[in-house]
């Protein structure tokens, strides 16, 4: 995409300060000095005058310590700058460099302590690296992994320095907290070159075509004609007129897509180590472009409890940006969604026909899901796509041939969720609405696939 470099967090610096009330320590060599000290113990056997030369070797330790410390670049002459190759994305690696620049008289060898967040997969980690003197930078790297999308925070950068001798240590802290935003993941939509150019070419084909009577955008009045259906008689037309006028329509240029993000706990379900909501929002990704590609607008509307996150139709770049920066921050929640609450603001926001792809999983109950009931509700006036992320554990267990009772009772229970999915979703078909049930793997391809289809059968 376009926007990718501006994307990549921006680079942060901060110059060392002192760590702590006592910001430094004794190196390891300090104690390996002390304990070669201890050789004066073996004559002091004999003779007790050799611990006066115990205790002149430790105090010449101890100066030699001081000497050393001395010697270290203060805290305020070390500066750190931390730099990032790629934007975030969910899934993907991504590698953070830092850069150290000593500004002391003194070449240090620095363990450097990075405070990453939990979610990015990559512990805390811990780097040695040499830093010469002067304005040559010493530079390390290292990857990390997000597994959460949204605000992540990067903490301070710790820092442990020691001369070549190390001796003495120096403690010192580099205020480089930064927020950064996880975003989907962006490689997948490389992989969805093939559905874009098939988009361009249906677009071209409407282009050309522009037959009458296809599409819902209104283009003049006529006299009936025998095969019109009952919904396109315009009723006013045909009082004024005493006979039966019909209306006339052309495949609109431009027609509005609404994603629609199911937030509930039923998307919290995590498939290889994503959840069923993290599927939803790279789908919802990779159709918003080919929507845009083609022509169309893009609508999208993430939901719990409450509205998280709600765009309005547009385009361009300037939407993509906004888009992206909408779904990175759609987050689960733990109660179930309020579907009638996601309809209702749909229906208020989109007065015209659109296509509403709707993303969601249906709940095992005895009654009817609500979701189900309002996805019927919105096909009166739009066209929707009711896609269920599916369980593909589900159907491999039906596979699968029971060999004893508890896997009876496991097989049983699958069909029986299975067979009730067919259902309503069958209850749907019968109602109008296009529906799908996929496996998360297969996510993104099957709800495009399924844009192009209704763009091709001009059901928008």
């Amino acid at each position: 995409m376009s926007e990718r470099p501006q994307l990549i967090p921006p680079e942060t610096r901060g110059f060392g300060k002192p760590a702590g009330t006592i910001p430094f320590a004794f190196g390891r060599r300090f104690f390996l000095l002390l304990l070669i000290g201890l050789v004066w113990l073996g004559p002091a056997w004999n003779d007790h005058r050799f611990l006066y030369a115990l205790v002149l070797w430790d105090i010449a330790v101890v100066f030699f310590w001081l000497w050393d410390l001395r010697r270290l670049p203060r805290p305020a002459r070390i500066g750190v700058s931390r730099l990032w190759s790629a934007p975030p994305q969910l899934g993907v690696p991504s590698t953070i460099t830092l850069d150290l620049r000593n500004s002391g008289a003194l070449p240090v060898l620095v363990q450097v302590i990075e405070d990453a967040p939990a979610s990015f997969r990559a512990g805390t980690p811990e780097i040695e690296i040499a830093a010469p003197v002067g304005n040559i930078s010493a530079t390390t790297k290292y990857t990390v992994r997000p597994a959460e999308r949204g605000d992540a925070r990067f903490g301070d950068v710790y820092l442990r320095y020691q001369s070549s001798l190390g001796i003495a240590e120096r403690w010192a802290v580099a205020p480089l907290q930064q927020t950064v935003r996880v975003y989907p993941n962006l490689e997948e939509a490389k992989q969805d070159t093939i559905y874009l150019i098939r988009s361009r070419q249906i677009a071209i084909e409407k282009r050309h075509q522009q037959q009458r009577g296809q599409g819902r955008e209104f283009e003049s009045l006529r006299e009936y004609r025998e095969g019109d259906e009952w919904r396109d008689i315009c009723w006013s037309a045909t009082a004024r007129r005493g006979k039966l006028i019909s209306k006339s329509y052309r495949i609109e240029r431009s027609q509005t897509v609404w994603l629609i993000l199911d937030a509930g706990r039923l998307l919290r379900t995590r498939v290889l180590g994503l959840t069923k909501l993290d599927y939803a929002v790279g789908a919802a990704l990779s159709l918003a472009q080919v929507a845009l590609y083609s022509g169309d607008r893009v609508a999208m509307l993430a939901y719990g409890r409450r509205v998280q996150q709600r765009l309005p139709a547009g385009s361009g770049s300037g939407h993509v940006r906004a888009l992206l920066e909408s779904l990175a921050q759609v987050k689960n929640e733990e109660f179930e969604a309020d579907h009638q609450r996601a309809a209702e603001a749909l229906l208020t926001f989109q007065k015209r026909r659109s296509l509403v792809v709707w993303l969601t999983d249906l709940s095992e109950t005895a009654t009817t899901p609500e979701v189900i009931e309002n996805a019927s509700r919105l096909a009166r006036r739009h066209v929707v796509l009711f896609t269920v992320i599916g369980q593909p554990e589900l159907r491999e267990l039906l596979r699968q041939r029971p060999e004893d009772p508890r896997q009876m009772f496991h097989h049983v229970a699958a069909q029986e969720i299975v067979q009730r999915r067919d259902v309503l979703l069958r209850t749907l078909r019968q109602q109008g609405v296009l529906t799908l049930e996929v496996d998360p793997s297969r996510l993104s391809s099957a709800v495009v696939n399924q844009y192009l289809e209704a763009k091709e059968r001009s059901l928008i």
